[in-house]
């Protein structure tokens, strides 16, 4: 099974950039979005149809804001909308899809560049993220965590870590968070196949930060540890230019 996560800052600007040519050539098994930026009727899911994709959306109540999705080629077993939690699920950031035993979360973790407001929402919601995940493994217990998590764990996974100090997305508390989530049974898939440096999915517009590679590696697949032995490979697919990041991919050998 391939999975693909991708930000796509916007699936109707993605679509009119190639996005649908695009995917029909990877054909992954699951494509998981974030930021679609579109309420359902807005977005014309027949291309996706013809590929052979089932389509799962939550939007955000706010119309071009936010919002998560899964498609796929194989129909999910059951697909669950949101955390249960209105504050959080009315911006459009969780889904889970179920295939057999696997079950494939789909999120897409606030930011908090925008001020202290929005910071301290995003430090509530991966506090709540964490809680939802753990009780989900207790009767889900295989599981990929898959998206846009707005935050670079290691200083590997930032360009210039040196300048970053202070700055969201590379806090020293969001970053405790993500060593809590890492030692409560959850593996970085592609830190598991490449440990290379400068290898970000998400790059500024701004200052041609993408033809200098100043980028930030805020996308993952997190997967619970009894996954570890079927995991095949993990890469990041920086040829893809439908938006401001890139989609990353997690390969796992399935029953």
């Amino acid at each position: 099974m391939r999975i693909i996560s991708y930000n796509l800052n916007g699936i109707r600007a993605a679509m009119s950039k190639g996005l649908l040519d695009w995917l029909g050539s990877e054909r992954p098994d699951v494509f998981c979005i974030q930021e679609s930026k579109a309420q359902p009727d807005q977005i014309d899911l027949s291309g996706f149809e013809a590929l052979g994709y089932h389509a799962h959306l939550h939007s955000a109540q706010k119309k071009g804001y936010s919002g998560v999705g899964i498609f796929s080629l194989r129909e999910p077993d059951n697909v669950v909308i949101g955390m249960d939690n209105p504050t959080y699920d009315a911006e459009g950031r969780v889904i889970r899809a179920d295939f057999g035993e696997l079950s494939v979360v789909c999120v897409y973790i606030p930011s908090g560049t925008t001020g202290d407001i929005r910071q301290d929402f995003k430090m509530r919601f991966l506090e709540d993220f964490l809680v939802f995940i753990n009780h989900l493994r207790q009767t889900r217990p295989k599981v990929i965590v898959c998206g846009d998590y707005n935050i670079c764990h290691h200083p590997i996974d930032i360009n210039h870590p040196e300048r970053q100090v202070g700055v969201s997305g590379f806090l020293p508390e969001e970053r405790e968070w993500m060593d809590r989530f890492e030692a409560s049974g959850m593996d970085d898939t592609f830190r598991l196949f490449d440990s290379a440096p400068e290898r970000y999915s998400w790059w500024s517009y701004r200052f041609r930060a993408r033809e200098r590679n100043a980028g930030w590696r805020i996308d993952y697949h997190w997967a619970t540890h009894n996954l570890h032995e079927r995991l095949t490979g993990a890469r990041i697919l920086t040829e893809a230019v439908h938006s401001d990041h890139c989609p990353v991919e997690v390969d796992i050998d399935m029953p």
